[in-house]
């Protein structure tokens, strides 16, 4: 009688395993479905990966960067413009 036990315990937990494994396939299933119906949803309302927008964030702060720079040098060159004079022939800097 314990071989005919063994042998029932052993199915069940074969089929238990099965089950286990089928239930693991669907959940995989869903969430690949479900990954593809809000990334579908995300893509039509227009809106940017986090990725992309930490790259143009990142091209922002480098170009408001060398504009400080850029600004700094013109500056120093319209006060050096300034300190100089007018140029010849009577022409202004602008300023």
């Amino acid at each position: 009688m314990s071989t005919g036990t063994n042998r029932i315990l052993d199915d069940f937990a074969k089929l238990m395993t099965d089950a286990a494994g089928a239930a693991q396939g669907v959940r995989r299933e869903f969430e690949a479905a479900f990954r593809a119906q809000a990334e579908g949803w995300l893509n039509s309302l227009d809106v940017v990966k986090r990725e992309e927008f930490e790259a143009v964030r990142e091209m922002a702060v480098r170009a408001r960067d060398e504009n400080d720079v850029l600004r700094a040098r013109l500056e120093a060159l319209e006060a050096r413009l300034a300190a100089a004079g007018p140029l010849p022939g009577g022409v202004t800097t602008g300023k």
